[in-house]
This record gives C-alpha cells, sequence and structure tokens, in this order.
C-alpha cells in the first residue's frame, strides 16, 4: 500500500494550510461538543451526549410526544460516529480528552442503563431523555421494542471499555431479534427481558424462501445482527457467532432471483392473520404488502423481498456490501463468501438496474421488471394511488459500494461503474483503469463525505496522488459548505447539528491517509442513527416521524 508523498514531491505551503484548516475545523467541532452537547440538567451531571443541538440557541434536539411531553433526545445508537471521531481525533493529536470522554458515556450505559437481559436501551424506538436520565420511547411501537436498522455500533470501543457487557448484548441481540431458530426467523423488533435461548447452539434447518411467517426479514435489520455476530467472533472468538452469521447472510443470498441475481430486501414473506378492504392501512398482519399494492398487476414477482425502489436498493446495494465488505476485511478467508456475494449483487444491479446515460437506477421487481413511470393503481405502503415511480440517482453511496467491490474481489466491470459513477457525481473521469488516463475535476463542488471515501480508498490502494487530491477538494467543500456556527451543518440556515454526520470522520480519515497513519482510524461503514415516533407537531397534530427529518429542518 503507498502511502507516500502524493505528488511525489514536498507538500506546499498551501496544501499544509488547507489541511490544517480542515483538521482544526474537526478539532473546533469535537471541542463545541464538549463543551455544549453534554448532560447540563443537574449539579453532577452525567456524562451522556445529547444527539444534536440548536446552532443558534444551544438547546439540545428535542422530541415532542402526542400530549405535549418534551424529551431531550440521547440515544448512544445514535452517537455511534460520534465516539468513531472522538477516538480518530484521539490518535491523530494525542488528546486524550476526546476518546475518553465517549467511553466515559459508554461505560455510564454499561453501570446504570443495560437491561437485565443485555440490551441497551437505545436504537429506532428508545432513547434516554437526558433531562431526567428516564428511559423514553415510542410507545405505541409495543412498548417501546429493541430496534437496530444499519446502525452497525462501534463494537470495537464498547469492547475496549467493557468486554463481558458488550458480548452480553450481541448475545442479547440476536436472542431478542431471532423468534425461530430452526428456520432462521427474525424480527426487526426485539422484546426486553427475555431469557436466554440455546443461541449459537440451537438447531437450524434452512427454509424456503419466502415462506410465510410473523417476523419480517428486513435486510436493514438483519444487516446489523450479521455485523455484530461478526464483531463477536472478531473480538470474542465466538465461533458459533460466525456460523450464525454466515447462516442468515445465506438466506438474504438465497432469496435472490435465479435468473436475475436481484435481491433480496427479504427472504420471507407476512403471514396474513388479519383482512381489511382498507388499502391505507399497511400493517403487516394484514399481508404482505406489495403483494397487496401490486399483486393484481404483477402476481408473485410483486412480494416485499422483491421490491427495488430507492430505499430497498440502498440497504441491498449500498449498507449491506459495505458491512460485508468490511467483515470480510477484518475477518478474512473464513467469510469470503460475503464478498463474493457482494460482487454478484452489485453486478446484477449494473446489468439490470443502471442507466448510464442519466447516472441512476431503475425502479425494479428482482425479476427485471422495470418499473420506470409506474403509476400506482391504489393507495398502499409504497405510495398513494396515482403517485408514479421513478429512476432514482446513482449517488456517491453507490460510487463507494462499486469501488470497495472493485478493490477487494478485482472485478473490472465495477471499476467501469465507479467511472461512470463518478463522472455523474461530478468528479470527472477516474480513468479507464486505476491511475491510467485519469482526468479529474478538480473544480467539482462534490461536498459528499462518501465520495470522499471513494477517492480516499482508491488512493491507499493504488497510490496514485490525483485521488487523495480529490479527496482534499472535496474534503474543502466540506468545510466551504457545511461548516457553520462551529458544527457540520446540511446547510448554513439550518436550525440543528446532528453530533453523528460522517463528515468529521471523514475528514479525520483524509488526515491520516496524509499523514500516513489511515490504519489507526475507525473503519467508516456508514452506520446511521435514528429514532422513530409518534411525534407532536406545532400545529398539534400527530404525525409519523423519524429524528434525521429533525435536522432538516431551517429557519
Amino acid at each position: 500500500m503507498n502511502t507516500e508523498n502524493p505528488r511525489g514531491w514536498c507538500e506546499s505551503v498551501e496544501d499544509s494550510a488547507r489541511d490544517q484548516h480542515r483538521l482544526n475545523a474537526v478539532i473546533a467541532f469535537a471541542d463545541n461538543v464538549l463543551k455544549e452537547g453534554r448532560d447540563c440538567y443537574r449539579s453532577e451531571p452525567s456524562p451522556l451526549f445529547a444527539d444534536g443541538i440548536n446552532v443558534r440557541t444551544k438547546e439540545h434536539i428535542k422530541w415532542r410526544f402526542p400530549g405535549g411531553s418534551e424529551a431531550v433526545l440521547s440515544n448512544l445508537a445514535s452517537q455511534q460516529n460520534l465516539f468513531r471521531t472522538f477516538a480518530a481525533l484521539t490518535f491523530l493529536t494525542g488528546d486524550e480528552q476526546y476518546k475518553q470522554a465517549g467511553k466515559a458515556a459508554i461505560q455510564y450505559h454499561f453501570d446504570h442503563l443495560q437491561s437485565e437481559c443485555g440490551l441497551m436501551q437505545w436504537g429506532g424506538h428508545r432513547f434516554i431523555d437526558l433531562k431526567t436520565l428516564n428511559i423514553s420511547g415510542a410507545i405505541e411501537k409495543s412498548g417501546m421494542v429493541h430496534e437496530l436498522k444499519n446502525h452497525f455500533p462501534y463494537y470495537e470501543f464498547m469492547y475496549e471499555v467493557n468486554p463481558a457487557a458488550t458480548v452480553k448484548y450481541i448475545r442479547a441481540l440476536w436472542n431478542a431479534h431471532v423468534f425461530n431458530w430452526n428456520t432462521l426467523e427474525i424480527s426487526r423488533h426485539g422484546s426486553y427481558g427475555l431469557k436466554s435461548s440455546r443461541l449459537w447452539a440451537s438447531p437450524f434447518q434452512e427454509a424456503e424462501p419466502f415462506s410465510e411467517v410473523k417476523g419480517l426479514s428486513f435486510l436493514n435489520a438483519g444487516n446489523d445482527l450479521i455485523y455484530a455476530s461478526g464483531m463477536l467472533y472478531k473480538l470474542a472468538g465466538e465461533k458459533g457467532a460466525l456460523l450464525w452469521l454466515k447462516r442468515l447472510a445465506r438466506q438474504y443470498n438465497k432469496a435472490r432471483n435465479p435468473i436475475t441475481g436481484l435481491g433480496a430486501y427479504q427472504f420471507n414473506q407476512a403471514k396474513k392473520v388479519q383482512h381489511t378492504e382498507d388499502d391505507s392501512n399497511t400493517l403487516s398482519g394484514f399481508g404482505d404488502r406489495a403483494k397487496r399494492q401490486f399483486g393484481p398487476e404483477f402476481g408473485e414477482a410483486a412480494l416485499e423481498g422483491k421490491m427495488l425502489l430507492e430505499e430497498q436498493a440502498n440497504t441491498v446495494y449500498y449498507e449491506n456490501p459495505i458491512m460485508q465488505l468490511q467483515l470480510a476485511s477484518e475477518l478474512g478467508e473464513v467469510v469470503k463468501e460475503l464478498a463474493q456475494w457482494s460482487r454478484q449483487g452489485l453486478s446484477a444491479l449494473l446489468k439490470y438496474g443502471y442507466v448510464s446515460e442519466s447516472n441512476s437506477f431503475r425502479p425494479m421487481l428482482t425479476d427485471g421488471t422495470d418499473l420506470s413511470g409506474y403509476e400506482l393503481k391504489r393507495d398502499g405502503y409504497y405510495g398513494k394511488k396515482s403517485s408514479v415511480l421513478c429512476p432514482f440517482p446513482a449517488s456517491s453511496k453507490f460510487l463507494l459500494a462499486y469501488v470497495r467491490t472493485f478493490i477487494h474481489t478485482g472485478d473490472e466491470s465495477l471499476w467501469e461503474a465507479a467511472r461512470s459513477m463518478a463522472k455523474g457525481n461530478n468528479l470527472g473521469d477516474i480513468g479507464r483503469e486505476p491511475g491510467v488516463d485519469a482526468d479529474m475535476d478538480f473544480r467539482s463542488p462534490c461536498d459528499d463525505p462518501r465520495a470522499l471515501y471513494a477517492m480516499l480508498d482508491v488512493y491507499l490502494t493504488f497510490g496514485h496522488p490525483k485521488y487523495l487530491e480529490m479527496a482534499r477538494k472535496i474534503g474543502d467543500n466540506i468545510i466551504a459548505k457545511k461548516f457553520h456556527f462551529g458544527y457540520f451543518l446540511p446547510a448554513r440556515n439550518s436550525k440543528y447539528a446532528n453530533f453523528d454526520t460522517a463528515e468529521p470522520l471523514a475528514l479525520l480519515a483524509l488526515q491520516a491517509a496524509i499523514e500516513g497513519k489511515q490504519h489507526g482510524v475507525p473503519a467508516f461503514i456508514d452506520g446511521k442513527g435514528f429514532f422513530h415516533a409518534n411525534m407532536e407537531a406545532g400545529d398539534g397534530s400527530v404525525k409519523s416521524w423519524k429524528s434525521p427529518q429533525l435536522y432538516k429542518e431551517t429557519i
């Protein structure tokens, strides 16, 4: 791996100043989080953090529940990128205060908030009210169930704080979310307080794809189970965890369309236990929601697990391969099939879904049916009647997925796809092969940290300085466009800063590469924290809302 000076000569004064400017911005961000983002509600404050802050009033971000009660969001699962940033910053600067602050927050959770069964009080439907330190959450979700969906916690950090508590959590995660070990029926919702099952010693008989079950095998939830068990094998050497992660990953792979190789977002389907004539009622108890909305026109090709609209494609072809490739990098030959399944999946998407002329993907069914321009015939889970399904952009997320899979597998067709996507994301021509005939656009407006990581990965693998310079340019754009009021914001007029945003971590990865210290910063797998519950709006109406939507508010 080439870690030499990217241009082959001494860094210019201008480059060094740019590099220091970016690093100073991240230091300022971290200092502001330490100063303004922690518990300030008692004379002896806890070491916990809020999830975000109003950058003008310095008020911590809150959730307003139906009825008017409010709680300050402190969701440890929505702070995992923040802790990765803290760890990376300590590594690069030698200042221990950042890493110690993250460790103190995790230790507090382990000591005071981890449930007896091992689950943490965090995730999609639970958080800690920082003002009271009480558990809060979505009471409408069957008693504030446990949920992780593409969160990818920083398990190495947790294990460094408390190995036994981390192992207990991962075992409890699987115990709560696997309803039937024999058929690997899983659910995104897990219950607290369950007694431990036989876990890895449970019998297993592989079920046929799309069997009718109670629990829905959403891949975004399956991703977290796979990743957690991979980390348990890496950190604690539990061979049973390795066995079951491979079994679960295989279930999704087995549910791909046998002809196209596309899919799969789920490997089973919801069992119908209730009946309704109301198309707007999208609870899974009324049966598979894709079948209800698309079945009359498309038959058995239409199941939830066979839908590839933008949301499903992001999980199947971005979050899943990024996570699986990370496990393949860390665990090696014992999970080599994860990399191959990622390659095969992205190749299928490229063949059937990618439109290079517009740098976009077709909305599809996994049999390859193109749903571009399709007008929904009835209300349902995927939209209102008469809504039209449209292609969606091949954003920097997909660029990163194709770059990393090419690097890991050497499949040249994936590099060609990445080349087209780089052009479509205003990066210029990354070359017909790495370093060959590249014509990068160093005036690019791109400010996406995922594009930065894509360029950085190519540089660190192949050593060509143009890719590092492009990563620098993206980093400069991030500072110019997103660093305001001492925080990283979607725009200058944004109301709230999300402490868990990916930008500072990407900038530290860039600085580490410049210094030849890339192995000392946490890997980027783009975990995304969120909280989802009913919220009372300013006009008194109640709506189902997700916390990332709060950070889109402007003044």
